[in-house]
């Protein structure tokens, strides 16, 4: 196999010893004269999943090229040249009759394989020749709206439209879009060939798309044309422009299987390879700089265009609404910021599954409370800077039981080693002592006493709870504080569940168990408040899952900590498996990345 074909085997997780298929079948041409055509259809709209007719076609050309954006094509329908406001008549106008056929065999390729059909056909001398049909690529949007309509129409049953969707599918379905009360330069205009929105710096080459996405820039894929053989390149790329094709050349196909939003067919872009640059009339931009493009309208800007998040309605809310008639699962969110929880409520989430109170301590003066808890010299000091945090700790939990209006939260407690929350540059160290207020020795030497020659196996999770009982009742009252304060306002009881992480043993649940539910019933009685709590612990060791019949015996619930786990477990450090990895995939020692997959 050529290095096309395993890329392509690797994206679409196509085992190699599947083999390939090869067919043979007699040649027509289609550049034998003007009554001699070629074109590429879809039996519905790829982009969108309307029941329009969709496609291009050339006159006296041959398949390759349509596809290969050599010429620009023209359209399949008259409603599709005065949409795309093009002066090339379509092949309703030139060729009427054979239109017709053609659109009769639609209607029978759809009702005979019950989804959406991406057809190849060729016109010789006035007849038409049927080439290949195939189930057709298409957007996020679009396989939901045609799951939707097909069920709808009496095609296919609810099940079946829902067992359509992949989950890689709806989450293509969450990614933004243009704010459109953003400021817009506006350069240039081609196809909207695959919709959304992706900003990054302008690259024109497939390898230096990889490159720069490795080294964590977000990348804009401008090319005159792709090619097959481009394809490693715009699997790394936010997005692509290209300044020939049309909305069924490589890039667009390609494009909108990934969901990557695309701009196809740009022709006022000039591309110079040798410069590495683009021109638009006047404006020059070079490799490196931000553009945006918008695969809804066409549009290609300059710079970085603010976006704004997807809405639950529609298509999507249909196809949410089915799912809920038939699973048996709950789904609730990761989220620790009130815009994180809003936007999961609005998804349909039933709770959060996981608060990482961590992630509340890195912003502003809270880091600062943070630093000087670590630093305490003794109780006194470390109490003193827990009573800090204790207060925004509690106002963030508050928001949070808000937003979810009596659905469960559960809370995970300080899982990172304190070593995160230290700097170890000079400067840095120096910034820390000022803002809290202690000797730059005092840092160093806390710096130095925290440094773990393997901290994911150090000094972390409920074994800083465990040293520090202080910080673990901290949290408890936090979370339990914030319970009592919705639950005496709200209409639902808020639902507070505490999760003690890496646990190993039992008698780290049980000593730490304790501690939390003397926290809450001291908050109970100091509040006037009664509120529901559970305490579970979170199953991230090879032990625990060992244990997990014991640890049930005192945990109210469980939860699954996959990255740990599959660290510990294959003995991997998913920070550092990725140099070596790749290969063992290429050598069939596993099929897929054990921190993306669960074995079967």
């Amino acid at each position: 196999m050529n290095q096309r074909a395993k890329t392509y085997r690797k994206l679409h997780d196509i085992p190699e010893e599947w083999g390939t298929a090869v067919n043979v079948q007699a040649m027509v041409f289609g550049n034998m004269g003007n009554d001699c055509a070629t074109g590429v259809a879809f039996t519905r709209n790829p982009s969108n999943g309307a029941k329009d007719f969709y496609g291009e076609f050339l006159v006296n050309a041959q398949g390759e090229d349509v596809v290969a954006g050599i010429r620009t094509p023209q359209e399949l329908t008259i409603k599709a040249r005065k949409s795309h406001g093009s002066d090339l008549p379509s092949l309703e106008e030139v060729m009427p009759s054979i239109f017709r056929e053609l659109e009769t065999v639609r209607h029978q390729l759809e009702n005979h394989y019950r989804d959406m059909q991406d057809i190849e056909f060729t016109i010789q001398q006035g007849k038409l020749y049927m080439l290949q049909t195939r189930t057709g690529k298409r957007t996020a949007h679009a396989a939901l709206q045609i799951a939707v309509d097909m069920a709808n129409e009496g095609l296919i049953s609810k099940s079946q439209a829902l067992m359509r969707l992949k989950p890689d599918l709806i989450d293509q379905l969450l990614h933004p879009t243009l704010d459109p009360k953003a400021k817009k330069t506006v350069i240039a205009k081609g196809l909207p060939a695959s919709p959304g929105a992706a900003a990054g710096k302008v690259v024109f080459s497939a390898d230096e798309a990889v490159t720069r996405s490795e080294n964590g820039d977000k990348v804009i894929l401008v090319r005159i044309e792709t090619s097959p053989d481009d394809i490693h390149g715009l699997h790394a790329a936010e997005g692509v422009l290209t300044t020939r094709g049309g909305m069924t050349s490589h890039a667009a196909v390609v494009a909108r299987g990934m969901g990557r939003p695309c701009v196809a067919g740009a022709g006022e872009v000039k591309v110079n390879y040798s410069s590495a640059s683009f021109e638009v009339g006047d404006v020059v931009v070079r490799e490196g700089q931000l553009i945006t493009i918008d695969g809804v309208t066409g549009q290609v800007m300059l710079g970085e265009v603010p976006t704004v998040p997807p809405q639950l309605s529609g298509a999507f809310g249909t196809i949410m609404s089915w799912a809920d008639e038939f699973r048996s699962m709950q789904v609730r969110a990761n989220a620790e910021t009130p815009a994180d929880a809003r936007q999961a409520k609005e998804f349909g989430c039933e709770g959060i599954g996981l608060v990482r109170t961590e992630h509340m301590f890195f912003e502003g003066g809270r880091i600062v409370a943070m630093r000087q808890m670590i630093l305490a010299s003794d109780k006194t000091d470390r109490q003193a800077a827990l009573d800090k945090l204790l207060a925004m700790q509690r106002e963030d939990i508050t928001e949070l039981f808000q937003i979810m209006d009596g659905l469960p939260v559960t809370v995970r407690l300080l899982d990172p080693p304190l070593h995160e929350f230290i700097p170890h540059t000079e400067a840095e160290m120096g910034l820390v002592a000022k803002a809290a207020g202690v000797p730059l020795d005092r840092v160093r030497r806390r710096a130095s006493e925290l440094q773990e020659a393997n901290p994911m196996l150090g000094h972390r999770g409920c074994r800083l709870a465990i040293t520090y009982p202080e910080i673990c009742e901290m949290q408890a009252r936090a979370i339990f504080e914030a319970a009592a304060e919705v639950g005496r306002s709200a209409k639902k009881t808020p639902v507070a569940e505490v999760m003690v992480p890496l646990v190993s043993t039992l008698e780290e649940l049980v000593q730490l168990k304790k501690v939390i539910e003397a926290t809450a019933q001291q908050v109970q009685k100091e509040q006037g408040v009664n509120f529901t709590y559970r305490v579970g612990t979170m199953v991230e060791l090879p032990r625990a899952a060992l244990q997990a019949g014991r640890l049930a015996e005192q945990a109210e619930f469980f939860s699954f900590g996959t990255n740990d786990l599959t660290q510990t477990t294959y003995g991997l450090s998913r920070d550092d498996a990725g140099a070596f990895l790749p290969e063992y995939k290429a050598k069939g020692i596993v099929e897929q990345d054990p921190f993306v997959s669960l074995d079967q």
